[in-house]
């Protein structure tokens, strides 16, 4: 049996041949072209002329098509109109069938992408591209903030990396966490310590959110610490390295004067909360650290270790741009802090302020100058 691949194009339409065409199509195979034209016009040279090519190419492209089909599409005979044969006829009703199944979805396709691309000539509107650690109000920030002509291309991943985008001119900003004031002899300040540097980098304030062990609904193992999951050996569910949640995980181990090596790892680590919640709730593992709103949404036991901040930071160079002055303004809007409030475990926290690294991260210390008399 012959097999071949049609390959469509997604072309564009203009206002005007929107107006005058309502049903143009809007994926189309150039092979259909030049088949609906000789079945129009009746032949090839009236065909080339519609479709203002030349009759030499519109000939070969046909006689190109049939070898690669391996059938006839046209009936060529002498003193007769041109025919499309019972299989070009075929290739004619499908085109239909399948233009008349998917115009709604191409439709609402070009819409969204002319929606989008107008951003890029409309004067008030901004573009932040942002780098963050796996979050719950971020998805809503994004879908917020867009009504007011600011739009977040968020990308996730864990909290290091998100940093190390930023240094690298990947983001304009990095989302990350940690919990409130750590020390200088924490893990926290030893994964982001040479990541980021005061003078050059600075703080925006979002929002708390409170993390905590993720158990099945109900907590049936009764799991009230982490030296309770020590004791029973529940199945550990970890994050991946690198995450903001598996630098916490460290420091909480180390302040119940455990170790990693105490629990009983589940061997898969879960890129996002989501994902590891989904390990619970499949019961492939009985428990894992993770943040509230993701064990609310997915009905979920939950018991809250940590009130977390998480921060987002970008250059001192980028304060001033119009996006970042957008952003800060819409983090103070009362509107948007009500909808962050309103998620289960968070609360917004300095949303919207400029904030040095050395006052929400107090862990560099600079030597004094001596005052000379």
């Amino acid at each position: 049996m012959h097999s071949v691949s049609l390959h469509y194009t997604l072309t564009h339409r203009d206002d005007t041949d929107i107006a005058s065409n309502n049903e143009a199509a809007l994926l189309r195979h150039p092979l259909m072209g030049l088949l609906q034209a000789v079945d129009q016009q009746g032949s090839i040279s009236a065909a080339a002329r519609e479709l203002n090519l030349s009759y030499r190419h519109v000939w070969g492209e046909l006689k190109r098509w049939e070898d690669v089909l391996g059938h006839e599409l046209i009936i060529w005979e002498k003193g007769q109109s041109a025919k499309l044969t019972e299989f070009g006829g075929k290739l004619m009703w499908a085109e239909r069938q399948t233009q008349a199944r998917l115009a709604p979805q191409l439709e609402a396709l070009r819409a969204d992408l002319e929606r989008t691309f107008a951003v890029a000539f409309d004067p008030a509107a901004h573009v932040l591209t942002l780098y963050a650690s796996h979050d719950d109000a971020l998805p809503r920030l994004r879908e917020h903030a867009a009504t007011a002509g600011l739009h977040l291309d968020i990308r996730f991943c864990g909290s290091v990396d998100a940093i190390r985008a930023l240094n690298e001119g990947r983001c304009t900003l990095a989302g990350f966490h940690t919990q409130s004031q750590p020390s200088d002899a924490s893990y926290t300040a030893k994964a982001y310590r040479d990541l980021l540097q005061p003078g050059l980098h600075k703080i925006i304030g979002f929002a708390t959110r409170t993390q905590g062990l993720i158990t099945a609904s109900g907590n049936p193992k009764q799991l009230l610490s982490l030296a309770d999951v020590v004791k029973t050996q529940a199945r550990f569910v970890q994050r991946s390295p690198g995450t903001g949640t598996r630098v916490l995980l460290d420091d909480l181990l180390a302040q119940a004067e455990l170790s990693i090596q105490n629990l009983n790892n589940w061997p898969d680590e879960e890129p996002s909360h989501t994902a590891l919640a989904e390990a619970i709730a499949s019961g492939r593992c009985d428990v894992g650290l993770g943040i509230e709103s993701t064990a609310r949404a997915r009905g979920l036991g939950f018991v809250p270790l940590v009130q977390e901040e998480f921060h987002l930071v970008c250059l001192k160079s980028a304060l001033e741009t119009p996006a970042t002055q957008a952003l800060c303004q819409f983090l103070q809007d009362p509107i948007w802090q009500k909808t962050l409030n309103a998620l289960p475990g968070y609360q917004a926290h300095h949303s919207g302020e400029v904030q040095s690294l050395s006052k929400r991260l107090p862990w560099w210390t600079f030597p004094r100058v001596k005052k000379i008399r």
